[in-house]
């Protein structure tokens, strides 16, 4: 379960995940199920504006004041030492519980923590698999999908700071599972997409308690539906979505479906996937049956 003083509730939950495994149905779920819970009438909400589980910490606007400058005039050095000093900030600010995305690595990046620990209440790690995110992300950025296959085994790799948004460490996809779930950590709950397809209460009742929350079981049932797949494509249909990125030619919501590995890739791209993260993808249970 997430930590944190009863008495003064604050911290930062981490929903983090590798791009495209599930995080904003996470967010979606945990808006959803608050709602719910304060309020059992509650109708659909804004997907682009998440009550509760708010936006990554990686907003420009929140640097300057530890950099002196302009975030696009910083050095990755620079961002990465403010960042922690950015995320104790959050904190201090809503001097609560604060819900907030990753897809950062839980690692180091020149010398300072992508993820601040001191302010850390907690973590929900989405892990998806790999055959097809692969599929998910290439449709996101509209890359194709040998080039995505790549990227996804590229060590380190990261997105670099612009004016839009701050630099990210994501590394591989192996890097950034392994980062999140190697150790075990009371505070870390490590929740597969696939089981938030099939076994949807089971899995979302785990995710509540983790978060220390007790809702009833219509209420559970209620957020579940609130934040279905479809739902969350109905309403992107009818107002978009502000985080799809401009590279994108597909809705966000795209289909979230497991195993369109199988319809979508060749046996030589699901070869090198598995060449690439095999360790991983075996104590997932994600390795193709021979």
């Amino acid at each position: 379960m997430i930590k944190f003083d009863s008495g003064n509730p604050r911290g930062i939950i981490w929903i983090a995940s590798y791009p495209r495994s599930g995080n904003t149905w996470m967010r979606a779920f945990i808006n959803s199920l608050f709602k719910v819970m304060r309020d059992p009438g509650s109708a659909d909400f804004d997907i682009n504006k998440f009550d509760e589980a708010a936006e990554s910490e990686g907003a420009p606007a929140l640097y300057p004041r530890f950099l002196g400058k302009p975030v696009f005039r910083a050095t990755p050095a620079e961002i990465a030492a403010a960042r922690p000093w950015v995320q104790a900030a959050l904190v201090e600010s809503a001097r609560r519980l604060i819900y907030l995305k990753t897809h950062n690595a839980r690692a180091m990046d020149h010398g300072a923590p992508l993820i601040n620990t001191d302010v850390t209440a907690g973590s929900i790690y989405i892990v998806r698999n790999p055959l097809d995110v692969a599929i998910s992300y290439a449709h996101l950025s509209n890359a194709p999908i040998d080039f995505t296959i790549d990227l996804m085994a590229r060590s380190g790799w990261g997105i670099e700071t612009t004016a839009q948004k701050i630099r990210t460490v994501t590394g591989s996809w192996s890097q950034n599972v392994g980062t999140w779930t190697d150790r075990a950590n009371p505070t870390t709950l490590v929740v597969r997409y696939e089981d938030m397809l099939d076994k949807p209460e089971r899995t979302f009742k785990r995710i509540a308690r983790h978060l220390r929350t007790d809702p009833t079981k219509d209420q559970l049932r209620q957020a579940i539906e609130l934040s279905s797949f479809d739902r969350l494509r109905a309403r992107e249909a009818e107002a978009g979505f502000f985080e799809k990125p401009d590279t994108s030619v597909d809705m966000f919501f795209r289909e979230g479906r497991a195993g369109q590995w199988q319809e979508r890739l060749s046996a030589e791209q699901v070869a090198r996937i598995v060449k690439a993260h095999k360790p991983a993808m075996r104590r997932f249970g994600y390795l193709p049956a021979k």
